[in-house]
């Protein structure tokens, strides 16, 4: 069985910089898991790896598709074990990080045989408005309404779709008939800084997206795929989005975007709180003494 770690935790946790030292540390290649860095472009507002930090090791599971390619869970699936299975042929470690819970789980656990999509159905879903969506969601099924944001439509829709086709809710139907990842010794080690610290440094982190150009940035990618490009309807694309309609200030967009990082990060955590055998660490990714802690557990784990 070949070791495979994967880091999780909430946005601005510092999985990023951990993942950097272990992929150093181990000769490790590192496979993101975030379903909005799948997407050529989107650069400020997902908090991708800098072009130097990517230059030190290889990465995988980012810039995989223009913004008109509706990624689902499946596609990201597929995506990631294909770089799984080439990591390992070169005799490598695969670190998979990040905090999309869906994804993950499609990766580890594989998907459920979903029902087809009902084209009729979607478009009378897509006349109504975010919010409008997320109640019919969680009246189906709460606890994928909890677990999704509003402002990710697409994801929505179709958890909508999903529950209404097979009459039970979507959550019900992941736990079934899933094509499990196999071959694998996974090393599960999760970064629970306290909520304090965490959110301080979600608050930095949108401010600094917007002060680095995300409106323009935002702009730009509008110019080339349109308004109604549905990964720009993510958090921080639909605040500068905003902006340049003239609904939000600058400042406001910042606040509204701070917020809405601070109760996603909620989600991840309720989310990865249910992930089995997870080995979590009080602090930061960047923090010296949870590398310590995290590089122990890794050179545990490959001794097995």
């Amino acid at each position: 069985m070949n070791p495979l770690v994967v880091l999780l935790g909430a946005t601005a946790s510092g999985k990023t910089a951990l993942s950097l030292a272990l992929a150093q540390h181990f000769a490790g290649e590192i496979i993101s898991c975030d379903s909005v860095a799948v997407y050529r472009g989107m650069e400020l507002g997902t908090a991708k790896p800098t072009p130097a930090e990517r230059a030190l090791v290889p990465h995988h599971g980012l810039d995989l598709y223009d913004l008109e390619h509706a990624c689902t869970a499946g596609d990201y699936s597929r995506s990631a074990r294909e770089s799984l299975a080439g990591i390992t042929e070169r005799g490598h470690l695969p670190i998979v990080a990040g905090g999309t819970g869906l994804y993950l789980r499609a990766l580890i656990d594989g998907l459920f045989p979903s029902p087809p999509a009902d084209p009729g159905l979607r478009e009378r879903l897509r006349r109504r408005t975010p919010e409008r969506l997320h109640t019919i969601l969680e009246r189906l099924d709460p606890k994928a309404a909890a677990l999704i944001h509003r402002n990710d439509v697409p994801k929505v829709i179709r958890a909508i779709e999903v529950s209404l086709a097979a009459r039970r809710p979507i959550t019900e139907q992941w736990e079934a008939g899933r094509d499990a990842l196999t071959g694998y010794r996974i090393l599960r080690i999760g970064l629970n800084p306290p909520r304090a610290e965490l959110y301080h440094r979600i608050n930095q982190r949108a401010a600094a997206m917007f002060h680095l150009g995300l409106v323009a940035e935002t702009e730009a990618l509008i110019a080339r795929h349109g308004a109604d490009s549905r990964p720009l309807t993510s958090l921080g694309y639909a605040e500068a989005s905003a902006v340049l309609r003239g609904e939000l200030t600058l400042d406001q967009a910042i606040a509204q975007a701070q917020q809405g990082h601070r109760n996603y990060a909620k989600r991840q955590m309720t989310w990865f709180r249910r992930e089995p055998g997870v080995h979590w660490l009080e602090g930061t990714g960047d923090d010296p003494e949870v590398l310590r802690q995290a590089v122990e557990l890794v050179e545990q784990h490959a001794k097995q």
